[in-house]
């Protein structure tokens, strides 16, 4: 058995009568936020108190039948717990009721110590959108809402026919009281434990009496208003947008909330039951398919994923699906909501987008930094890359160009040279007074510890810096960087290039430790005893790998990997003589132009794969041919041969296949066909593997078959929880792209990780892409225009040197080789599912989306409400009528757009 008085106080608040059909009972939501906190005493005060009509304690004493002072006593208990307000008027403090939603609930979450003590409270919050949130589904008329979408005020600028209500600074200026509160919503999905990641402190803004009872009662922190302005701007900058209770009569309200769509409850009347008009502006998204390039910028902020992306170039092969059934014409149950809207965000519709920002593993908008480049926009341009790329001038220089091989432009001529107008775009970074660094976001302060300074962890470091995390590099090596400093030789990749964009991190406040193993030199849980909240592993596969044959062990048989560690540390290697590298992916290519220039009198590659299987890029294998590198397909290593511990040979045999036909590598090789190579060194490069050394004893850590750390796919977190890892020691050896997008990933659940009630997963940008249909292109009209190169680099000059002397495109050809871009990507907007709040066109940086006004509505005070609501909901059903016979005759269609 409940509260009884606690009850009928649920249906006053609720202008129920008790005991009716219609009355909460012991298990609603409105029941059971108030059931922790709320005493048969302090219902019975309430009991006296009126909606909107303020009362003093003198004038409830009466009606309570309790002296003043214990009137007085009860009436703040219930303004302490959130049940009511309270507010000096004329010198004496008066007491009111107000709504459930925005009013009551958000009141009793925001007491801090109530909420945590009593989960329900929390729960409560939730359930109350959740059950009584399709009640509304196509009743309330666009701007009549409980809550409402306030647009953006810089995307209305140029609308000439906005109004004042529809402007954050109206309400700003005309208050004269602001207090800041942490958001009700996300303090919820936190003590739920199903945090998206937008942190609840300091959000929400409140005015006049609201902010009076927020300061006297300890919810919020007493703010000016140019404060309140740093605050919205603050919000819109890291992609939030604002909605206002919007009960309180025309013109009129009490309080600015900043939301996001993963979290907020009064979103989720559009994200989760799609009755937008709830809740939406006047306005609605448009996108100039012209103008637009589909960066995604704005696809990522939309807080209700009204916005996707797309294509341009044929738009028959686009189909998206007319919006015919709608809440205000139709019958609206649960077979039409979208109960899994935190994790089933889409970027992509499904007929696919551009196909460069969908090959790169960092899905880097590609189409947008090209388009700022061809404007000369070149810092925005890198601002643009950095945002899922921290180091622009190393894959300009490095990257395995993904992007490049599926350019829609290659369907013409030739790719875009992508990768050299990134390189061009990056040389900003290698010039301290005009490099790019990132703006802090916030300043969270906790410690974080990353486990090696190769691309992943630097990657991880550079994202959780500009988080404000105090983060701390350890590398065992005195040289920093991994394989982009020890791996990778100077001729394709200069040190001065790497040490440009790590000094941007250190800019950043990332402190490195070199010279330390973690594991060997310090453990796990001394760094968490010195307050280390999480760690990121990422030492990469560093050691080489054996083949398993005799003679391997002799002298001058040398690790490839270990090879260009000791050439890039300066350390002479004697390779004077013929030199055979074993090996035919981009590792044994740089070990052997590498041995050309560290002396070798002849270099010679053996590979099991035949020239077309050879998982070296065609562009690397051009440069070694054009060195005097020989390069020998189908030959495996039967055995090393040696005289006194020394190599002085190879005996080779043929290969015949080296992949099954389930395309398994599973060598076969012809034994009777052998050849003896002579060689005065053997340099092996067949791969690399992980030495994990002392780093996860004691530890819960698991590793896979091949040695990786078994890691979950998408969060990177491993068997123990405060240990997430990535770049080559979870996915085994990949380029320094792949393992620059998993840093990204690895910082974002760091992030989670160590903010309390934050889940890894809801509200999470998945980043799944898909690219169009090629097949149905239209490309007819277009002119071949010659892709531009930089000039032909000798070779027989570029085994001299370890230089790397390939030029970089100048400004004029960048010029030119942009506007070869075909722009085949653009965002498609759905105008019902959008909202209006006006956050995409802040981030568009080529005026390709803006806000259009569709509707001119006001809102009204809750009191005038119910025949507002009850005309609606008679025009509805007409509409259902119409809708369902209109409906038998011309069925669903699919349109293009």
């Amino acid at each position: 058995m409940g509260k009884e008085k606690v009850l009928q106080l649920a249906n006053h608040i609720g202008r129920k009568k008790h005991g009716s059909k219609s009355a909460y009972t012991y298990t609603d939501p409105e029941y059971m936020i108030l059931e922790p906190v709320v005493t048969d005493e302090m219902a019975e005060v309430g009991l006296c108190l009126e909606f909107r009509n303020p009362k003093s304690a003198e004038e409830v004493a009466p009606l309570y039948g309790k002296s003043l002072e214990e009137t007085e006593k009860q009436l703040w208990e219930l303004a302490m717990a959130g049940v009511c307000f309270v507010g000096e008027k004329d010198g004496v403090d008066k007491f009111w009721l107000e709504t459930w939603i925005p009013g009551v609930m958000e009141m009793m979450v925001n007491h801090k110590e109530n909420v945590r003590k009593y989960p329900q409270i929390a729960e409560a919050f939730e359930a109350y959108g959740r059950i009584r949130g399709p009640q509304s589904a196509g009743i309330f008329p666009v701007g009549k809402g409980l809550m409402r979408v306030i647009p953006i005020e810089m995307a209305i600028d140029g609308e000439s026919r906005r109004a004042s209500y529809e402007e954050v600074s109206k309400y700003l200026n005309e208050a004269t009281r602001f207090s800041v509160s942490d958001c009700a919503c996300r303090t919820s999905r936190e003590i739920m434990g199903e945090g998206c990641g937008h942190l609840k402190e300091e959000m929400c803004i409140q005015l006049d009496h609201a902010a009076e009872y927020y300061i006297r009662t300890g919810r919020g922190r007493e703010i000016t208003r140019e404060e309140a302005f740093e605050i919205i701007k603050k919000a819109e900058e890291n992609g939030l947008m604002h909605q206002i209770p919007n009960t309180d009569g025309p013109g009129k309200t009490h309080a600015i909330c900043n939301c996001c769509g993963c979290s907020c409850y009064s979103l989720r009347t559009a994200t989760m039951f799609y009755n937008n008009d709830m809740i939406r502006s006047n306005y609605v998204s448009q996108v100039d398919k012209d103008k637009c390039v589909a960066c995604g910028e704005c696809v990522k902020v939309c807080p209700v994923n009204a916005l996707q992306l797309g294509q341009k170039l044929c738009e028959e092969a686009q189909v998206v699906e007319e919006r015919i059934d709608l809440p205000s014409n139709t019958k609206w149950g649960p077979e039409r909501w979208n109960p899994d809207y935190r994790i089933n965000r889409k970027n992509v519709l499904d007929s696919g987008t551009s196909p460069c920002i969908t090959q790169c593993p960092a899905h880097i908008p590609v189409q947008g930094y090209i388009k700022l480049a061809s404007q000369g926009r070149y810092t925005e341009a890198l601002e643009l890359i950095k945002k899922q790329n921290p180091f622009p001038a190393v894959c300009g220089r490095i990257c395995p160009r993904k992007c490049e091989s599926v350019c829609t432009r290659g369907n013409i001529d030739e790719p875009v040279a992508i990768d050299d107008i990134k390189k061009f775009i990056a040389e900003q970074d290698l010039n301290k007074d005009i490099r790019y660094i990132p703006k802090k976001r916030h300043n969270y302060g906790k410690k974080i510890a990353v486990i090696g300074a190769g691309p992943s962890g630097l990657s991880c470091a550079y994202y959780l810096a500009i988080d404000g995390y105090k983060v701390t590099v350890f590398e065992k090596e005195k040289a920093l960087g991994g394989m982009l400093t020890l791996g990778i030789p100077s001729y394709r990749l200069e040190k001065d290039v790497v040490n440009a964009e790590i000094d941007i991190i250190k800019e950043l406040g990332v402190e490195f430790k070199t010279g330390i193993e973690v594991g060997k030199d310090i453990s796990l849980d001394e760094l968490r005893a010195q307050g280390y909240e999480a760690f990121y592993i990422a030492i990469g596969a560093q050691a080489g790998r054996k083949l398993g044959v005799d003679g391997e062990d002799a002298e001058g048989v040398i690790s490839g990997v270990d090879f260009l560690r000791e050439v890039n540390l300066g350390n002479v290697v004697d390779v004077k003589g013929k030199v055979v590298v074993v090996g035919g992916g981009n590792v044994a290519i740089d070990v052997a132009r590498t041995a050309t220039r560290a002396g070798a009198s002849t270099v010679e590659m053996y590979c099991l794969e035949s020239r077309e299987e050879m998982p070296a890029l065609d562009e690397e294998i051009e440069e070694a041919l054009s060195e005097d590198v020989g390069i020998n397909n189908s030959w495996g290593p039967k055995r090393i041969l040696t005289e006194k511990g020394k190599v002085v040979g190879v005996e080779f045999k043929k290969c015949i296949s080296v992949f099954d036909e389930n395309n398994r590598f599973n060598p076969k090789y012809d034994e009777k066909d052998t050849m003896v190579v002579k060689a005065d060194k053997v340099l092996l490069a067949i791969g690399q593997s992980i030495d994990w050394g002392g780093l996860l004893e004691g530890s819960k850590v698991e590793l896979n078959p091949n040695n990786t750390i078994k890691v979950d796919p998408f969060t990177l977190q491993s068997a123990e929880p405060d240990i997430f890892a990535g770049g080559d020691v979870a996915t085994g050896p990949k380029f320094a792209i792949d393992a620059i997008a998993l840093g990204q990933e690895g910082a974002i659940s760091i992030h989670r990780y160590v903010q309390p009630g934050q889940d890894l997963i809801l509200g999470r940008d998945r980043k799944e892409y898909k690219a169009f249909d090629k097949e149905n292109l239209e490309l007819e009209g277009y002119d071949r225009i010659p892709r531009q190169r930089t000039p032909h680099v000798d070779g027989s000059k570029a085994k001299e040197t370890f230089k790397d002397l390939r030029p970089t495109l100048t400004e004029d050809q960048v010029k030119k080789e942009t506007e070869r871009c075909l722009s085949c990507g653009a965002t498609v907007v759905d105008q019902y599912i959008c909202v209006g709040c006006g956050q995409c066109t802040t981030k568009c940086k080529f005026d390709a989306i803006s806000l259009v006004r569709k509707y001119d509505e006001v809102n009204v005070d809750f009191r005038d409400l119910k025949p507002i609501i009850i005309k609606s909901l008679l025009k509805r059903k007409g509409r259902m009528i119409t809708h369902s016979i209109k409906k038998s005759i011309t069925g669903v269609r699919k349109v293009s757009k």
